[in-house]
């Protein structure tokens, strides 16, 4: 997106804003920190991150992975906070209870605006983390969260649901809402006879649907969930209000989806586009 690439920061801040990504690190640079970072330094966000844990792994699989301390992280946490008055922050992979809960606390001690990604409960994720995950997330750092992101099938791991339908993601972004008093998008919906994706969203008290075109034959979609949530959290930090931030966030998503690069003979991955495809992209209140 040539508008919002590095150096073109039309922030209200008097110093250059930054951003603090909470996450695993992906070997293959496509999800987790790396893509995080790329994606807060394509809007001309300093990134500053926290690992949780290191992962081997490439575009389609992980073969191992090691958790960093809670300890660790949580110090991480502190000492980017002491050098850097950043206010807004991310999560995405928190492998256990005791990192939940290490975040949440750190979360709370700086009063950081965070956007939390559940993508924890995909299923790529649900063999390598413990089974208290989804009660240590909802006793703890989605009630101190500002947005929640979520797939329909990690939504129905939180809410412990079945999602059918549209009017089921509706439901499911509203009781997500409610429940923590976030922002919440439920991703991963399509209609109209596959003309168009949609995302439901649910906040203070009202229901959009977040709108872009369907992409046929799209496989390069690792990292989707971490772009998205990183973009969201990248505008919120240049000042965006959270409607423009969130359009802006699929707009980038939708982008980076139709602007791959090949980085092998059969390998695309996501990058940062380089057209502005906002007009694509709509969120109309229902």
């Amino acid at each position: 997106m040539t508008s919002r690439m590095k150096n073109k920061n039309t922030s209200k801040v008097n110093y250059y804003p930054s951003a603090l990504t909470i996450s695993c690190s992906d070997s293959c640079g496509g999800a987790g920190i790396q893509a995080d970072l790329r994606t807060f330094n394509a809007y001309a966000v300093y990134g500053c991150c926290a690992l949780t844990s290191v992962a081997s792994m490439n575009n389609s699989r992980i073969d191992a992975i090691q958790n960093v301390s809670a300890q660790l992280v949580a110090n991480q946490i502190d000492t980017v906070l002491e050098g850097v008055p950043l206010k807004f922050a991310k999560s995405g992979i928190l492998p256990d209870a005791e990192i939940i809960r290490a975040v949440a606390q750190s979360v709370e001690k700086h009063k950081l605006k965070l956007v939390v990604d559940t993508v924890m409960f995909s299923q790529t994720w649900q063999k390598y983390t413990e089974k208290n995950i989804c009660k240590a997330m909802q006793d703890t750092l989605l009630k101190l969260a500002y947005a929640v992101t979520a797939d329909i099938a990690e939504a129905e791991i939180l809410l412990d649901c079945r999602i059918k339908d549209e009017q089921g993601m509706f439901e499911a972004a509203q009781k997500i809402s409610e429940r923590f008093g976030v922002l919440a998008v439920v991703g991963g919906g399509k209609f109209e006879k596959n003309r168009y994706t949609a995302d439901a969203v649910a906040f203070d008290g009202a229901l959009y649907q977040l709108r872009s075109p369907v992409l046929k034959n799209c496989r390069h979609t690792h990292g989707a969930s971490c772009t998205m949530s990183a973009a969201l959290c990248a505008n919120l930090a240049l000042g965006a209000e959270w409607d423009d931030a969130l359009l802006e966030a699929k707009t980038f998503v939708f982008g980076s989806l139709v602007e791959p690069v090949r980085i092998g003979d059969e390998t695309e991955v996501m990058y940062p586009p380089e057209t502005d495809y906002s007009e694509h992209i709509s969120l109309l209140e229902i």
